[in-house]
């Protein structure tokens, strides 16, 4: 299971919002602060590691949750020299885009990976947290499979050819997560099953 950090731009759009928005990165990082911290106060077991999920996988017991922290947007990494203390907080999974963010092109937002994107990936790399490719733009997306060397996948994102739309993967995009031993992770939101958005258990 991930549990993620979300934090919603003031400037995406109103259906996409929740309550609460942030206006610049210090925002965001403060919200995903307390996202954190949350996590931790219901004593929800992070996982860090292969050692921890094996340690987790020993000795489980029903009703006993775990989770891989993982951040979708990457806005509140304030710079990437910061990275060091999310990891430190237990984030393993990073996505750099939801819509567009100071790091890369996204959902409606095209465009490739900022100059602050290549930064944060080659921190990234150095701390061996894994890339999410979900949300991010075509060029975005061109972008890191030309420089990115490390563990990807993408957590939530289905198939172009089945739904169009810049938010699923075009089949070239899922041979290559393939291609590198990476993992893509379906969402089961209606229109991204089905164009109509209408879906049934059967």
């Amino acid at each position: 299971m991930f549990a993620t950090l979300y934090t919603a731009p003031a400037r995406a759009q109103r259906s996409m919002r929740t309550r609460f928005v942030y206006e610049n990165a210090h925002e965001a990082h403060l919200m995903a602060t307390a996202q954190v911290n949350y996590y931790r106060s219901c004593d929800l077991q992070l996982i860090g590691d292969q050692a921890g999920l094996a340690a987790y996988a020993k000795g489980w017991k029903k009703g006993r949750l775990a989770a891989v922290l993982l951040m979708e947007g990457a806005d509140p990494i304030e710079t990437p020299s910061q990275l060091g203390a999310w990891t430190d907080r237990g984030v393993r999974i990073i996505g750099p885009a939801w819509g567009a963010t100071r790091y890369s092109g996204g959902t409606g937002a095209p465009g490739g990976l900022t100059e602050l994107g290549h930064q944060l990936l080659k921190a990234m790399r150095r701390k061996h947290v894994i890339l999410d490719l979900s949300h991010m733009a075509d060029q975005a997306v061109a972008d890191a499979f030309a420089t990115w060397r490390g563990p990807i996948m993408a957590s939530h994102s289905n198939a172009r050819e089945i739904v169009p739309g810049d938010r699923q993967l075009t089949s070239d995009s899922v041979a290559e997560i393939a291609r590198r031993g990476g993992m893509v992770g379906v969402s089961f939101y209606g229109h991204h099953l089905r164009a109509s958005g209408t879906t049934s258990a059967s």
